[in-house]
C-alpha cells in the first residue's frame, strides 16, 4: 500500500498526522461503487473492535450481533434536495446550478459552471414556472441567485432537479430515493449521510426490538463534504461549515446515557461532528443549533462518540482524518489496506465500517 503509515512510530516527525501526505492510500479505480445494491442492508460490513484489535468480516444486516440492549444509536435524519438544476441565459447559453444553502424564501447560496461571464442582474430561466437572477459574487466564487417561481418552490424542484452526486460517481442513479436515507425527514442536504444509506426499516425494528434506543439529529451536508484538502498542513485547511440542530430530548437522553456507562453509537460522520460540536465544552450537553466548521483529526479526544458505522473515504480527506481520528491513525490505514485487498467497494454507493 503507498502510505506512510509503514513508517515506524519512533521515525515519525511531529508534524506526521498534520500531513496532508500521511492519509494517502492506494486505491483502484474498480472499487469505488458507482451504483447502490439492490437490498440495501446485502453491503458488506468490516468490523473492528478497538480494545481487542479484532477485525470481522461481516454485512450490514449482521450489525445486531455487534449491538446490545441500552446501546443509543444516532442518526442523522437529513433529506438531500435534487439540488443540480439546468438552467439557460437568455443567450441560449447552458448552464448548471447547484443549490448550496437556503437564505430565505426566495433566495440560495449557489455554485454556477461556467460562472466566468455570468455577471450581476443576468438572469436564468430554468422553465415556465422557475428562473432565478444572479444578486451576488462571493469572495469564496459561490453566488447568490434569487428565484422567480409560480407555486410552491420544494414541488417545482422535485420535477426540474436532479440528485447532486459525489463527482466519482458517473453512472445515472436511477432511483432518486436510493441516494436517501429511508430515515430522512428534513430537507437541506446536498449530498447524503451515506454511513446511513445501508439500513432498511426492518433492520431498524430488528433493532430497536433488542433495547436500542434510536436518537435523531440533523446535520445539513454541504458538497464542501467532497472539497479536497490541499494544504499539506493540514491545520491550514479552510474546513467547511454545515447547519445542525440537536434538540433538547436527544441531548437529555444522551446525557442518561453516557451517566449510566451505556454506548453512544454515532452513523456517519456528519452525526459524529453534530455530536462532537455540541459536546466541545464536555457534558452535559444542551439542545443547540448552529453553524459548525468542525475539524476533527488526530490526536483527539471524544467526548459524546464511543462507537461509529462509517463508510470508507477518500484518500488526503477531511473525513479519513477524523475516522483516523477516532479508530487511531495505524488502525485506519490497516483496515483500508485490508478492504482494498477483499474487493470492498468504497465511497458514497460502497460499504461500511463499524468501529467499536
Amino acid at each position: 500500500m503507498k502510505t506512510n503509515q509503514k513508517i515506524p512510530m519512533k521515525q515519525r516527525k511531529p508534524d506526521f498526522y498534520t500531513r496532508l501526505s500521511s492519509y494517502d492510500y492506494y486505491l483502484p479505480e474498480n472499487l469505488i461503487a458507482q451504483t447502490p445494491l439492490e437490498k440495501r442492508d446485502e453491503s458488506r460490513l468490516l468490523v473492528f473492535d478497538r480494545k481487542t484489535k479484532e477485525e470481522y468480516h461481516k454485512h450490514f444486516y449482521d450489525l445486531p450481533e455487534f449491538l446490545r440492549a441500552g446501546d443509543v444509536l444516532v442518526i442523522n435524519n437529513t433529506r438531500v434536495l435534487p439540488a443540480r438544476i439546468i438552467a439557460h441565459k437568455l443567450t441560449g447559453a447552458k448552464i448548471e446550478i447547484l443549490l448550496l444553502k437556503r437564505r430565505n424564501l426566495t433566495d440560495w447560496e449557489v455554485l454556477l459552471k461556467p460562472a466566468k461571464r455570468l455577471k450581476i442582474g443576468d438572469k436564468l430561466v430554468i422553465n415556465t414556472e422557475l428562473s432565478c437572477e444572479l444578486l451576488e459574487i462571493l469572495a469564496d466564487g459561490n453566488r447568490v441567485v434569487r428565484f422567480e417561481f409560480d407555486g410552491v418552490f420544494e414541488d417545482i424542484l422535485s420535477r426540474v432537479g436532479s440528485m447532486p452526486l459525489p463527482p466519482y460517481i458517473h453512472e445515472k442513479l436511477k432511483d432518486k430515493e436510493r441516494y436517501q436515507t429511508v430515515y430522512n425527514k428534513v430537507e437541506g442536504s446536498s449530498a447524503a449521510p451515506t454511513a446511513g444509506l445501508h439500513f432498511t426499516n426492518e433492520l431498524l425494528e430488528k433493532i430497536k426490538k433488542m433495547g436500542v434506543e434510536i436518537l435523531e439529529i440533523t446535520l445539513d451536508v454541504g458538497l464542501g463534504t467532497f472539497r479536497p484538502c490541499k494544504e499539506e498542513d493540514i491545520t491550514k485547511h479552510d474546513m467547511h461549515t454545515e447547519h445542525y440542530r440537536l434538540s433538547e430530548y436527544v441531548a437529555e437522553r444522551i446525557n442518561k446515557a453516557k451517566i449510566e456507562g451505556r454506548r453512544v453509537i454515532a452513523v456517519g460522520t456528519t452525526t459524529v461532528r453534530t455530536l462532537e460540536t455540541v459536546g466541545l465544552n464536555g457534558l452535559p450537553l444542551t439542545a443547540s443549533e448552529g453553524d459548525t466548521s468542525i475539524f476533527i483529526y488526530p490526536p483527539y479526544e471524544f467526548k459524546v462518540v464511543d462507537a461509529l458505522i462509517t463508510n470508507f473515504h477518500l484518500p488526503k480527506s477531511t473525513l479519513i482524518m477524523l475516522v483516523s481520528a477516532f479508530a487511531g491513525y495505524d488502525n485506519t490505514m490497516n483496515l483500508y489496506e485490508t478492504a482494498v485487498e477483499n474487493n470492498y467497494r468504497f465511497f458514497s454507493f460502497g460499504d461500511a465500517m463499524l468501529i467499536l
